[in-house]
């Protein structure tokens, strides 16, 4: 075979293939060269221009550059060997294949081989069961690619494809071409198996708006093996399809939500050392599942040395699933606070840093293998030298129950802290001559590529809607929404523990027992979101990132948690307008879901 342009005698000499036309054609119009996926540039750098094809009685024929019109086939030599069953084609999903045509010695059959006209009255299906050979220049039909069966080529090319076989291996399509395969025994050159890189099955969310890239997006949410999947890789390097595809009903699908400081809930209380606390904890990941929140940190309030010796080796970090939430590890609030803003923290319990700084924490909590966040005052003397050692551990700092000034906090974001708890709870309030650790918030002084966050209460009770706007407006991409729920949370009013404290609920207020400092909430997550996006009047893309990638971000896990992009783990929820939870996933498995009554 010979080409105008020279590219066509390599390439179909690589291939093994000859071009021919069909005694029944006379037409004049031949197929383009299986090879279309790849550009024929002509001479003079224009477009591609015609090729002359030898057919099988020894003439040459002008083919036209583009041939669309038909389905092709491939007639078979005299000494065709028999058509073997076709087996599934890697890749394909549970779609059918294309033919295997072909012998293990791959050697050519006599006789003209090549892409001919479809013949309807000669047409044999491959792969159909045990046939007899065909007989001399018989045509067999191709089957057609699969839709799953898509090009590397433009997008435009999706829809057709070329599947050819050698052996066993299924060999990329190509573009232009539809209804094409290789003769039996036909050579080519070896090329990846386009096997999917995994046989779990593909799950496609449709009818939806996803929150990527900080806005909603009308798009499919596509997940397997617990991650979010990038759907082009999916279609274009491993030929693959959704297995199942799911009705989102418009739904916005959104990140879990994280909640980065939780007391406890439903009963339980994370600073009361018990037997049966791994049980306590498995109770609130699951109850916290209804509420969007699908991966948290159980906080410990100020404590006695025993029990943080009891309760931190009961916690670990953990995956969540059908079980709970996801377990990040614990937020230890105090007991290096002030004594001046303990708020509800039991003052005999508060401790200070002496000579040997870290060494004094680490004798206070006993272990930092489990632990995320270490929340302190930084105006304590040598709290600098342990905000770095806790630093260099991968652990969280953050500044709060305080009476630091502005330098102070600022010198404490030098050495590494990165957190404020509860913004304008437990800490002076903001002064124009000197704004304490609130001042972090617009300051000048925090170092290049840090970023300052800062924890909202957002229940309505904690901070005024009027602060709650300030704050945003003056520092939004550092707000990360918490609960600070306490064991209250989900139960009706009544006394309950926080620590070593006795708390009442009245109403959404919860107290110290016989006083009005406030203790905690009785808030949900899904709650605080709401009333934040209400409070501010921000967009519902900025009151979801509040509580799902903003505490990501905090804690240094936003490749992983709180976004969906691809390769992300693939929790998630699905809300309505309203911002109310509808179904909640954990590594792409269904774990909550409201039912019909709304419960």
């Amino acid at each position: 075979m010979e080409s105008h342009d020279g590219w066509g005698v390599s390439m179909a000499s690589r291939w093994g293939l000859t071009m021919g036309s069909h005694d029944g054609v006379s037409r004049g119009e031949f197929p383009p060269p299986p090879f279309s996926r790849w550009r024929r540039p002509s001479r003079d750098g224009g477009s591609p221009g015609p090729v002359t094809c030898r057919t099988a009685g020894g003439e040459s024929r002008h083919v036209p550059a583009r041939s669309r019109d038909r389905e092709w086939a491939v007639p078979l030599g005299e000494a065709a060997p028999r058509p073997r069953p076709r087996p599934r084609c890697p890749g394909l999903g549970q779609r059918p294949g294309p033919a295997l045509l072909g012998s293990r010695g791959g050697a050519r059959p006599p006789g003209p081989v090549g892409i001919v006209p479809h013949s309807v009255g000669s047409e044999r299906r491959a792969g159909a069961g045990a046939h007899p050979p065909p007989a001399p220049g018989e045509v067999l039909r191709c089957l057609r690619p699969s839709p799953a069966v898509q090009s590397r080529g433009s997008r435009s090319h999706r829809s057709r494809g070329l599947a050819l076989l050698r052996h066993s291996r299924c060999l990329p399509p190509a573009p232009a071409a539809r209804g094409f395969a290789l003769a039996a025994g036909s050579r080519c050159p070896a090329m990846p198996s386009n096997k999917s890189v995994s046989d779990a099955p593909i799950v496609q969310f449709t009818n939806c708006r996803i929150l990527r890239e900080h806005r909603l997006q009308r798009e499919d949410l596509w997940v397997r093996e617990g991650k979010i999947l990038n759907p082009e890789k999916l279609f274009f390097d491993e030929k693959g399809s959704a297995d199942v595809q799911l009705d989102c009903k418009d739904s916005i699908i959104a990140p879990g939500f994280i909640d980065v400081q939780i007391n406890g809930g439903f009963g339980v209380d994370f600073s009361l050392a018990t037997d049966d606390f791994k049980s306590g904890i498995d109770l609130v990941s699951q109850k916290i599942l209804s509420h969007g929140v699908t991966s948290f940190c159980p906080t410990l309030v100020t404590s006695p040395p025993s029990v943080y010796h009891q309760v931190l080796p009961q916690i670990s970090v953990r995956n969540g699933g059908a079980h709970g939430a996801g377990v990040l590890g614990a937020h230890l609030e105090g007991p290096f606070i002030s004594k001046e803003k303990k708020g509800a923290h039991p003052e005999h319990c508060l401790r200070t840093f002496e000579a040997g700084a870290f060494q004094d924490l680490l004798a206070t909590y006993g272990s930092l293998d489990c632990v995320q966040i270490v929340t302190l005052a930084p105006e304590m003397r040598r709290s600098s030298e342990v905000i770095r050692e806790l630093t260099k551990r991968g652990i969280c700092v953050s500044l709060g129950h305080s009476v630091a000034n502005l330098s102070q906090a600022e010198e404490a974001v030098q050495h590494g802290a990165t957190f404020i708890t509860h913004l304008f709870n437990a800490m002076l309030p903001f002064h124009h001559r000197d704004p304490g650790i609130v001042g972090l918030l617009t300051s000048d002084k925090i170092p290049a590529g840090r970023r300052v966050f800062y924890g909202m209460i957002s229940d309505g009770i904690h901070t005024n809607p009027a602060a709650l706007r300030i704050a945003h407006r003056a520092h939004p991409k550092g707000l990360v929404l918490v609960t600070d729920a306490i064991a209250g949370m989900g139960l009706a009013p009544g006394r309950h523990t926080l620590g070593q404290q006795v708390v009442e609920i009245d109403g959404l207020n919860t107290y110290i027992a016989g006083t009005k400092t406030l203790s905690g909430s009785v808030a949900t997550m899904d709650t605080c979101v709401r009333h934040f996006q209400e409070a501010t009047g921000c967009s519902v893309e900025t009151a979801l990132e509040a509580a799902s990638l903003h505490p990501a971000q905090l804690l240094g896990i936003e490749h992983k948690k709180g976004t969906l992009d691809y390769d992300s783990d693939a929790d998630f929820l699905m809300l309505n307008d309203s911002l109310y939870v509808q179904a909640t996933y954990i590594a792409g498995e269904e774990v909550w879901r409201q039912d019909a009554s709304g419960m």
